[in-house]
């Protein structure tokens, strides 16, 4: 493959959501709101993990980064989304193009690998609480946030090292609201049918072990449940039930995109809105309205600071 063919497309065009000028005027007012209750929904928790010491436990430091990672997935491709809904030619560059795939997969990757320390994190917790504190160490829950980011990291670079050396040519019109490689593979001037199924095997395979992963955890944990008294399992189902819906919401629209592709035009770009948009807003919800200790450091941060604006 000739990488020097691929300057001959500088930019692709992004047909988006909707073509109506109506339509595309209520998506942008219904996402502008979407992102800024993303961004000020997941600043909140990581603000308030940061600064309330009630919350420094392993199990939250993993919600701080989580909802880092939602912050930072989202604002990969939203803004641009944003952005386009008001304008004509929606473009977007080579390289802006090739940095969402790699953003994309990035952060898409550790989040999955993030999920997979989560359910560890309470399966330690739940089946293991004598040794929880000796298990998750500091230096151990620091070291499996590393190694989430340097899983996605190798997923993403794994993906890039084959696509920029593709030879784009024309088309360069790509039927979503951002660049995935499914669809950007489809534009290279080749035969690329066999290229797409081994890409979407490489993305296939790490959401397969990580939910994987996650079913041999929950599993473990429901069997410890069952021995414990209606209290403990109480307790520990109602923690585990916000993982397991965060790790829905997540897979299943991964699942269809890279392991079983449907190939179906709007239902892809639902899929798509849906693991980029939805996820990281509903995460924040899940994990607050459901969570009394979150709740209660909310109402501690609002009475610090109500008092600190009454001392001046």
């Amino acid at each position: 493959m000739d990488g020097g063919n691929q300057s001959t497309v500088s930019e692709f065009v992004l047909l988006g959501l909707g073509h109506s000028w109506s339509m595309q005027v209520l998506l942008f007012m219904i996402f502008l709101i979407l992102y800024l209750i993303i961004v000020s929904g997941n600043v909140v928790i990581v603000t308030l993990i940061i600064t309330d010491p009630h919350l420094h436990s392993p199990m939250y430091f993993f919600l701080a980064n989580l909802s880092f990672i939602d912050l930072w997935l989202s604002s990969v491709t939203t803004p641009k989304m944003i952005a386009d809904f008001l304008k004509d030619n929606k473009t977007i560059s080579f390289a802006g193009c090739m940095c969402q795939i790699l953003f994309v997969h990035f952060v898409g990757g550790g989040e999955m690998v993030i999920l997979v320390v989560m359910a560890y994190d309470r399966y330690v917790a739940i089946c293991k609480p004598l040794h929880y504190s000796s298990i998750m160490s500091l230096s151990k829950c620091f070291g499996l946030v590393l190694t989430s980011w340097t899983a996605g990291f190798v997923h993403a670079m794994s993906q890039m090292a084959v696509i920029v050396q593709l030879p784009f040519c024309g088309p360069r019109e790509i039927d979503s609201f951002f660049c995935d490689i499914p669809l950007v593979i489809k534009l290279a001037c080749m035969d690329s049918s066999d290229l797409g199924i081994l890409m979407n095997a490489d993305s296939g395979v790490v959401v397969v072990t990580c939910f994987i992963l996650l079913l041999i955890s929950y599993t473990y944990i429901l069997l410890t449940v069952r021995q414990s008294s209606k209290t403990g399992a109480s307790k520990a189902l109602s923690t585990c039930s916000a993982h397991v819906t965060v790790v829905v919401i997540f897979f299943v629209p991964c699942m269809f995109i890279y392991v079983w592709p449907l190939n179906i035009t709007w239902l892809d770009k639902f899929l798509a809105v849906f693991y980029s948009v939805f996820t990281p807003l509903l995460n924040p919800a899940i994990y607050t309205l459901r969570n009394k200790e979150m709740k209660n450091a909310m109402k501690r941060f609002r009475s610090y600071y109500m008092d600190s604006k009454e001392m001046k």
